[in-house]
């Protein structure tokens, strides 16, 4: 574990709760002079005297000036978030009230909390590792059901149980490894190498499966982003208005309209999608703004996590073939869809049934067809886009979503491919002993039994300052 941090014995402030005006505005106060220094501002009880998890209502005063009435809440270490004594302070929500307060705090001796320092003293403390700090600010940050519940997921533990079992099995055939070089000269084997490689068998199985998690894991975290393209006046900003139910982009018959990207998020069962309406794409056009959005259009495809290449179900099958040939060399995930069904005829489809459809669907079985105009097929369309996204796959459990987890992941099973072909060649103890070393490196990498202080700094600057 890491050594304490400079600073580590001051008692920092901050306000927890979002700046602006609310009704209630939240300070915290941590360290180990916290309640002895809020105690000067607050003559009507000795909180010093008071025990951990108390509320006291009262009035906090500098000097003989009143600032505000509060409600303070005592909690003692190590009995709290951070796990030094920590006092929060309900006011109410005023700038000017919140200011004067935290510049009385200062003013008994304490300093300003820098980003994310609360949670950075509970990691140093014990009272988390490192993934469920960081997955904190995932919480924090969280704009859907599914972001919400994986982040908690990892805050409660679910991520780190995984880690720590294989860490810590891992640590005790290493101890045997090693233990057998002390009795070199005897032969003796401690370690059963059976057992090994069933270990070695099972760790790669569960890190297989969290690498394989951070595709949907990544997508839950940040959302996908969706670029909405095809011809001018297929309709791409009028199926954006309906799928925000508002409207947010300029629809009109002249084609061209769309100069610039749109950008918009949608909510669809958990997923954040990141909607992106392009300028039309045409060929040849003499206006040099219409040129400029075009490209724009082309650049945002080539970014997007997902196509929506909108045509109009009048165009000729061969283009729409020379589209999905075209989006498939490239390797994007796409939808076709085809807008302005309502504007066609409708026709029996043939094959011995009864079922009527349009002409569109006949010409068009494969695509997904709507009248964005009238709002005809978008719950499909939704759902569609739900189905790529997903594939198949649960949006719940254990899930990898942050970058740096994924790669430490990816050297820990480099780490035990290596352990694995090292029992088949019959290696030395001392040899396994330092590829399981590495191993045990990476896995300590995620939890923060190994790291650097410029490390840590770097992954609670992210945080928010209350945080």
């Amino acid at each position: 574990m890491l050594g304490k941090l400079t600073g580590w014995e001051d008692t920092i402030v901050a306000l927890a709760t979002p700046p602006g005006v609310g009704a209630i505005g939240v300070i915290r106060v941590s360290g180990p002079l916290s309640i002895r220094l809020v105690a000067g501002l607050f003559p009507g009880k000795d909180l010093e005297q008071q025990d951990s998890h108390t509320l006291h209502v009262g009035v906090l005063k500098e000097g003989e000036e009143a600032l505000d009435e509060v409600v303070v809440s005592l909690f003692r270490a190590p009995r709290s978030y951070t796990g030094e004594h920590v006092v929060e302070i309900s006011c109410h929500g005023s700038a000017f009230v919140l200011e004067r307060v935290i510049g009385a705090i200062l003013r008994c001796g304490a300093r300003l909390a820098k980003a994310g320092e609360f949670t950075q003293r509970a990691f140093l403390n014990g009272k988390m590792d490192l993934a469920q700090a960081e997955a904190v600010a995932d919480l924090i940050a969280s704009q859907t059901a599914a972001a919400a519940r994986t982040a908690l997921h990892t805050v409660r533990g679910g991520f780190s149980r995984a880690l720590r079992d294989l860490r810590e099995r891992l640590i005790s055939f290493s101890a045997l490894i090693e233990l057998e070089l002390d009795f070199s000269q005897e032969d003796v084997e401690f370690a059963d190498r059976t057992q090994l490689y069933h270990l070695i068998d099972e760790a790669s199985l569960t890190t297989g499966a969290l690498l394989q998690s951070f595709r949907l894991g990544n997508v839950i975290r940040n959302g996908v982003a969706v670029a909405i393209v095809g011809k001018p006046n297929a309709g791409k900003s009028t199926l954006l208005n309906t799928l925000l139910n508002e409207d947010r982009a300029i629809v009109s018959e002249i084609a061209g309209t769309t100069r610039d990207t749109i950008e918009e998020t949608l909510n669809i069962d958990g997923i954040l999608f990141r909607l992106i309406d392009t300028a039309g794409i045409r060929q040849h056009t003499a206006d040099v703004i219409e040129q400029i959005g075009v490209g724009r259009s082309l650049e945002k495809m080539e970014q997007a996590d997902v196509v929506l290449y909108i045509f109009d179900v009048g165009e000729a099958m061969s283009e729409i073939v020379a589209v999905r040939e075209g989006l498939m060399a490239k390797g994007k995930a796409f939808l076709l869809v085809g807008n302005k069904v309502d504007a066609v005829a409708v026709g029996t489809v043939h094959g011995g049934d009864d079922r009527v459809a349009t002409v569109a669907q006949v010409r068009f079985p494969e695509e997904v067809l709507i009248s964005a105009k009238e709002g005809k097929g978008i719950d499909v369309l939704k759902q569609r886009l739900v189905d790529l996204v997903l594939k198949g796959e649960a949006a719940d459990g254990t899930m990898v979503t942050n970058a740096r987890h994924y790669e430490a992941l990816r050297k820990v099973d480099e780490s035990l491919r290596t352990i694995r072909t090292g029992l088949d060649e019959l290696l030395p103890g001392d040899l396994l002993s330092l590829d399981i070393r590495h191993c045990l490196h990476y896995l300590g990498e995620i939890t923060g039994e190994i790291t650097s202080e410029d490390r840590l700094d770097y992954i609670f600057s992210k945080f928010c300052i209350g945080k």
